[in-house]
């Protein structure tokens, strides 16, 4: 069970937090389980380069996934209903000249392997953004593959 793994991770899931805006949190077509960007449950803000060094990036690229988890978690009732964790986008707020972008969103990544296994194995863009909303350090897209 995945609830098992995360006890062993010392992981408590949060209360999926809500929109900010009129979307929903996760939408699911056909097996898939799209859901929205989500950054991490954290007060700073601020730019990846300037603010924050990569190893701040990487904590809250691992604290964004646990706010999908928690997304998750509250859409299907159960972790052990996803499949494969299938595609993961991240934006990086961050300087011009940062170039450490993959690194950061290896926090995401490196939790998604070891809450899912093999299942965690997942394709990945990552993208520098000149701003994100709330000048969050960062947000992350995430689709799943699911049991319906």
């Amino acid at each position: 069970m995945i609830q098992d793994r995360l006890d062993e991770l010392g992981i408590v899931l949060p209360r999926a937090s809500t929109p900010a805006a009129k979307y929903a949190n996760a939408v699911i077509v056909n097996g898939i389980m799209y859901v929205s960007g989500k950054g991490p449950d954290t007060r700073e803000r601020g730019k990846l380069g300037e603010e924050f060094t990569t190893e701040q990036g990487y904590d809250f690229a691992r604290n964004a996934a646990i706010e999908v988890l928690a997304v998750v978690q509250e859409v299907l009732g159960s972790l052990d209903r996803v499949k494969r964790v299938v595609k993961v986008q991240g934006f990086i707020n961050a300087t011009a000249s940062y170039e450490e972008h993959h690194k950061v969103l290896n926090g995401f990544s490196d939790l998604m392997l070891d809450v899912f296994g093999e299942q965690g194995v997942h394709a990945r863009s990552v993208f520098g953004a000149v701003s994100v909303r709330d000048n969050l350090p960062l947000i992350i897209d995430s689709i799943f593959q699911v049991e319906e």
